[in-house]
């Protein structure tokens, strides 16, 4: 059986690697609890840093609808919500390496990530509202602190897809390096985390993230929200439409 998650040791840096190519990596209930579990262990275990990437030529289409759906059932239990908060609590630094589509959750995780690399190829899209939906992971707070409301806006309202240029442009990713360098680049770029005084590092995290309550509010209240707006008609329509390959009604 194939491993959706594969989990490995660096020297100090552990790697997770997102490993559902035919589905661009679109993350299921599985996959959260592999990741969740991967953090729990690089911060138990003293990991230097963690390097998430993708594989098949993508990052994270997002959640997998079907599997979302069927994990909102169990609202006290969805794993895409341990997800989130998990990457607000994390003592480990974080550095993600971006090829290919980086969708809803695959952008917004990265306003948690210390750094991030991306390939020319990267296409990043938060498409929230056409979905009926509000954003999550605290993007509504941390994205207009990182590009400013007016460019939040244009990113989260008209959830038009932007490219690894504009990600570096706006600040969201750190450097555009080529596809067959980017895993490398991100390497080692967490293997000089890794290397550095721990508790300098740790201390100085702590210090840039600012209040964590404030973060962790803000995403209990887009969590209210986001149910909420699952129970919308705008929302079934749309995960009704992409469900079926067809476009959602106007």
């Amino acid at each position: 059986m194939v491993e959706l998650v594969t989990v490995a040791r660096d020297g100090d840096v552990l790697v997770i690697r997102l490993n559902r190519p035919e589905k661009k990596n679109a993350m299921t209930r599985v996959m959260y609890d592999a990741v969740i579990e991967a953090f729990a262990v690089a911060d138990r275990d003293g990991a230097g840093a963690i390097l998430i990437a993708g594989s098949g030529g993508s990052f994270m289409a997002g959640n997998d609808l079907a599997d979302f759906l069927a994990a909102t059932e169990r609202p006290d239990d969805l794993s895409a919500f341990h997800f989130i908060t998990g990457l607000a609590r994390l003592e480990t630094p974080l550095v993600a390496a971006v090829d290919g589509i980086a969708v809803g959750v695959g952008t917004t995780m990265l306003l948690h990530c210390d750094l991030v690399y991306a390939a020319p190829t990267a296409l990043f899209r938060l498409p929230f509202v056409d979905l009926g939906l509000v954003p999550e992971a605290a993007s509504s707070l941390l994205l207009p602190r990182r590009v400013g409301l007016a460019k939040a806006s244009e990113l989260l309202l008209l959830a038009e897809p932007f490219d690894a240029d504009e990600g570096f442009r706006i600040g969201l990713v750190n450097a555009v390096v080529p596809a067959d360098r980017l895993f490398a680049h991100a390497l080692e770029q967490a293997k000089k985390l890794a290397a550095k005084p721990r508790q300098a590092i740790a201390a100085t995290r702590r210090l840039m993230r600012g209040n964590q309550a404030e973060i962790l509010a803000a995403m209990e209240r887009e969590s209210i929200a986001f149910r909420e707006a699952l129970a919308s008609p705008a929302a079934k329509a749309a995960f009704s439409a992409f469900l079926s390959k067809s476009k959602p009604a106007a």
